[in-house]
């Protein structure tokens, strides 16, 4: 059997990827594909949480830009999140993975309420936790979410899973074809070359916590088993560079 080199991790999965090819909403194909690679990762016996983007339902700081008060349109896209988490349990349980739902604004009828210690218990007993609505809290990231909870939780490392990259680059590659992809970064190196890795609150909670970010595209199919399994793909973002 294959051994993996995490024991715990947080997977992040952006909102856009949960859209496949339409751009928006939810992709019930692509959704289940990603279910699928969640599932092999659990046989292997890794506890996973999950964090969902929301982005391919609604963005708060471009609902802001648009008129609507900040506060206001970052609390649409916590709904929002939302609303991709149980898709995503749904599609696991599909595939009989058991799952819960945890989201940090009350919402019992349809999912329990984050709390540290009922996630930890879950995940020791082999369930797939599912973080919706964010924080809770207006003006942060879902970004900064996964570094919290990877926090909260002792992750031993944060999966970015990205839609249309498949790593860190120098520059956008789709504008910029002498773009250049990293195999490794520094947290300092990602906040000096605003690299937009995720927000420089995500990353400061990263770095002060120890935490290693990997990003990766998840559009090729068994790139999460890949990384759990410690292969060389995508680019490892940590404290220092080896």
């Amino acid at each position: 059997m294959q051994q993996p080199v995490y024991k715990r991790v947080v997977l992040k999965v952006s909102g856009e990827s949960l859209s496949g090819l339409n751009g928006y909403g939810i992709d019930a194909t692509t959704i289940l594909s990603i279910a699928e690679q969640i599932k092999e990762v659990v046989a292997l016996g890794v506890e996973v949480a999950i964090v969902c983007g929301g982005g391919n339902i609604w963005r708060g700081i471009a609902g802001s830009q648009k008129g609507i008060d900040r506060a206001t349109a970052d609390y649409m896209g916590m709904l929002a999140t939302v609303m991709n988490s149980l898709a995503l349990q749904d599609a696991l349980e599909q595939m009989d993975v058991p799952s819960r739902v945890q989201t940090s604004i009350a919402m019992q009828q349809i999912a329990e309420p984050y709390i540290r210690r009922r996630a930890i218990r879950h995940l020791e007993k082999g369930r797939v936790v599912i973080f919706a609505a964010g924080t809770g809290n207006p003006f942060f990231s879902t970004d900064t979410t996964a570094a919290l909870r990877a926090a909260e939780i002792e992750a031993e490392v944060i999966l970015m899973a990205k839609n249309k990259v498949d790593g860190v680059y120098s520059a956008d590659p789709f504008k910029d074809a002498t773009a250049v992809k990293y195999e490794q970064l520094t947290y300092m190196d990602v906040l000096n070359k605003n690299l937009g890795v995720m927000d420089s609150t995500a990353s400061s909670l990263c770095m002060d916590n120890n935490i290693p970010l990997l990003v990766f595209a998840i559009t090729e199919k068994g790139n999460i088993k890949r990384a759990i399994l410690g292969e060389k793909i995508g680019t490892i973002v940590k404290g220092s560079i080896d």
